[in-house]
């Protein structure tokens, strides 16, 4: 256990800061099961505009360094071919 104040305030930090970024990646894969559900359902038009929704989710995810951007990337880009190859 943690004896210094700033070592007790570091733990506080981590734990808050834990909670804030599993519900950042959890609003992430929430986003992109939104659009696997709609190109399941056969909807090109709803895939689309939940692509545009998961694409700026996964970007703030970027800029608040819980995924890079190479995989933010590959991930946009595997939706994006889904979406394309509906027909």
């Amino acid at each position: 256990m943690a004896n210094h104040d700033s070592a007790k305030k570091a733990i506080r930090q981590t734990i808050k800061k834990t909670l804030i970024n599993k519900n950042r990646s959890s609003r992430i894969k929430t986003y992109v099961k939104k659009v696997l559900q709609e190109v399941t359902n056969g909807s090109k038009e709803s895939a689309s505009l939940a692509l545009t929704l998961a694409q700026s989710e996964i970007m703030k995810g970027v800029t608040k360094k819980i995924i890079k951007l190479n995989t933010a990337s590959r991930k946009i880009s595997k939706l994006s071919q889904k979406i394309k190859t509906m027909g």
